[in-house]
């Protein structure tokens, strides 16, 4: 066993404290956090519990935020369900211009958000920014196409030319969202933006950590002339307040652990409500014998620690074929040292900080544990508080077996194990192997086999030559989990189709459906109905 340690000398001590944007102000705060309350501006008694998150850049606390009760969740949720009659009734086109004017909004103060991010994920500007354009490009998308997508579709009647026959939408009523800390823009935003295009209210719960992000954007949607009470925010512990919003909604939007999704797909079940849940992931990544080693090893590194490897899509497995596995392997591992890590409101770091102790701790507990048991730190391997309490450098780690915890658990950090494979068969096995099946990666130069092997893979999205964020960017079609990931998808046509029911509205002309009085009435129809199927059989119609 070794431990590789060539790294750039550590930087000098960071100051005592970054967090805070400058331009973010205690009367902003206050009047963001407004948006929890049953109208905006209306405040809150002066007991009111409060939560303060932690900024990972220094540790210091964020901005105190209410926390909710079940009773605070009924009443939004209440509220929300008396707004959504009128916003269902609002033309289709009208709903898409707030969201177009929220797109254009977001876009001219994209700034103070990533501001936000930053603040409180402490992650990369970079990556902030990924998330500022993802959210642009759904809003855009869904504001654009969700009449084509909910437009009513003419199905044949049970008698042609008599009987006409419609599948229509209709909106499920109050939708609830429930998203994590890890991109609270994308998941906290992407996901209600469909559901009020499609005609519903929608309550969210923000994320602990991430309450500003969500509360900030809705204030925007405001501006841009969405309803107050169509969107309400709920704020505190996800086991009070997540289990009251799932007791009391009409749809359930969650994004987290497998776990977690496994509860509220439960608890949703005892209501017969529906949910689309996308969860964890263990994703592998391929790298055949015929693939571009270079190109392939740069894509790993985006793959492996964009966001500092916390999001569900991220790369945490890479099985290379036996006759380029040194190439590659040197290749990666050139790239990933490239890799500037660092804590700032501008792009001069490459990688940022890991959000939470429990993060940094789940992260240092899988490499520790796999080192103990014999593998080996190509590259990384230990924490940088000379940068900021909670950073780790990207690490690579070799000699991985299925007795350690890195192998088959979600890391959900910036650490990538290194396998190699002698066939195709035998890497599509590696990489179906776990309970987890949300995306995955295939590097080749020809890429119609590829294409192939992307089909015997257990995985919503497969990417070719492409780590994660093509199939994650192309929002046209849907993204979403096997097995252990989830169920349902976001984006393209079920991304906003899920959020209605399936009506069919059936109009009967001339004839009845059936017999009418008197003797002999039934007998008759019953042979006029069987000559009319004979018929259609031979015509083919059915």
């Amino acid at each position: 066993m070794t431990t590789e340690q060539d790294h750039t000398p550590a930087p000098p001590s960071p100051p005592a404290t970054l967090s805070r944007p400058a331009w973010v102000t205690d009367e902003l705060i206050a009047r963001w956090c407004a948006w929890v309350h049953r109208e905006e501006g209306q405040g809150r008694p002066e007991d009111v519990e409060t939560v303060a998150a932690v900024a990972p850049f220094d540790l210091a606390p964020i901005a105190a935020v209410p926390v909710c009760l079940p009773e605070d969740v009924a009443a939004a949720v209440a509220d929300a369900r008396a707004a959504g009659p009128a916003w269902a009734r609002t033309p289709l086109r009208r709903r898409g211009e707030v969201v177009l004017a929220f797109h254009d909004l977001l876009l001219e103060r994209q700034e103070q958000v990533l501001d936000l991010i930053q603040w409180e994920t402490g992650k990369a500007r970079y990556h902030a920014w990924q998330e500022v354009a993802q959210v642009a490009t759904i809003a855009r998308h869904y504001a654009r196409r969700a009449r084509h997508y909910l437009a009513p579709r003419s199905v044949r009647g049970m008698v042609p030319g008599l009987t006409k026959v419609q599948e229509v939408r209709v909106p499920k009523g109050v939708v609830g969202v429930i998203s994590p800390w890890n991109y609270p823009l994308y998941l906290g935003v992407g996901d209600v933006l469909p559901a009020l295009l499609a005609g519903n209210a929608v309550v969210s719960k923000a994320d602990a950590q991430t309450s500003l992000t969500l509360l900030w954007t809705r204030a925007l949607m405001a501006e841009a002339g969405l309803p107050a009470d169509l969107w309400r925010i709920v704020t505190g512990p996800g086991p009070v307040v997540g289990t009251a919003l799932v007791d009391a909604v009409d749809y359930v939007c969650f994004t987290g652990s497998t776990a977690t999704g496994r509860a509220v797909a439960e608890r949703a079940a005892r209501r017969l409500v529906g949910a689309s849940l996308e969860l964890g992931g263990k994703n592998p990544l391929i790298v055949r014998e015929d693939a571009d080693v270079a190109a392939a090893a740069a894509g790993t590194v985006v793959a492996a620690f964009a966001n500092t490897g916390q999001m569900c899509i991220h790369i945490e497995r890479v099985h290379v074929h036996e006759r380029v596995y040194d190439t590659f392997r040197d290749a990666l591992l050139r790239a990933t040292r490239e890799l500037r890590l660092g804590r700032s409101y501008d792009y001069a770091a490459d990688i940022g900080s890991l959000t939470s102790s429990a993060q940094l701790a789940a992260v240092e507990r899988h490499v520790t544990e796999a080192v103990a048991k014999g593998a080996t730190v190509l590259t990384g391997g230990r924490a940088r508080p000379d940068i900021g309490p909670l950073f780790y450098e990207p690490t690579v780690l070799e000699g991985v077996t299925d007795e350690m915890a890195v192998c088959g658990e979600e890391t959900f950090g910036p650490v990538l194990s290194l396998y190699s494979y002698g066939t195709d068969r035998e890497a599509v096995d590696l990489a179906n192997r776990g309970t987890y099946g949300l995306s995955a990666s295939i590097w080749s130069k020809d890429t119609r086999e590829a294409a192939r092997l992307a089909g015997l893979i257990r995985a919503g999205s497969v990417n070719i030559n492409d780590g994660a964020a093509a199939a994650a960017g192309s929002v046209e079609a849907g993204m979403g989990g096997m097995g252990d990931s989830g169920l349902g998808r976001r984006h393209g046509a079920e991304g906003i189709r899920k959020y209605t029911e399936s009506q069919t509205v059936a109009r009967q002309r001339l004839l009845p459906l059936g017999p009418g009085p008197g003797a002999g009435a039934a007998a008759k129809f019953v042979r006029s109905t069987n000559g009319r199927l004979a018929l259609l059989r031979r015509l083919r119609l059915r």
